[in-house]
């Protein structure tokens, strides 16, 4: 038997803009430690061997961050702090509830397009 896969993963954001970039970065000196803490709470409730937290560059929203992306779903949180990284594991990872206040707004993540489609809309298919 294999080793089964994750039921989520977990992406944030480890963008860091020099000072003076006209962009915001998710990662200041108070969010610095978001991704430990929630590695670390993953592992206190023992659920990180099916819950995966990926660091990752830039997930394109830097005026809401701190940003984290679960999948599957295409879910992103937006200004996440260590309170609503708790309540992301405990309603969302564990009991299967999405934190809708948390949620980025459909005006800045609207459904996804496939690649073709964008192809089309650019003219380039």
């Amino acid at each position: 038997m294999g080793q089964p896969q994750p039921a989520f993963y977990i992406f944030k954001c480890q963008q860091s803009s020099p000072p003076g970039m006209p962009k915001p970065s998710c990662v200041r000196p108070d969010t610095r430690d978001h991704f430990q803490y929630l590695a670390q709470k993953l592992m206190e409730k023992g659920i990180i061997a099916t819950v995966q937290p990926i660091q990752t560059s830039c997930l394109g929203r830097c005026n809401l961050g701190p940003i984290l992306l679960v999948e599957p779903g295409h879910y992103m949180y937006v200004a996440v702090d260590k309170p609503a990284i708790d309540r992301i594991i405990e309603e969302h990872i564990i009991n299967g509830n999405p934190v809708e206040e948390l949620l980025i707004r459909e005006e800045f993540w609207d459904k996804p397009i496939q690649p073709l489609d964008m192809m089309k809309q650019m003219g380039r298919a």
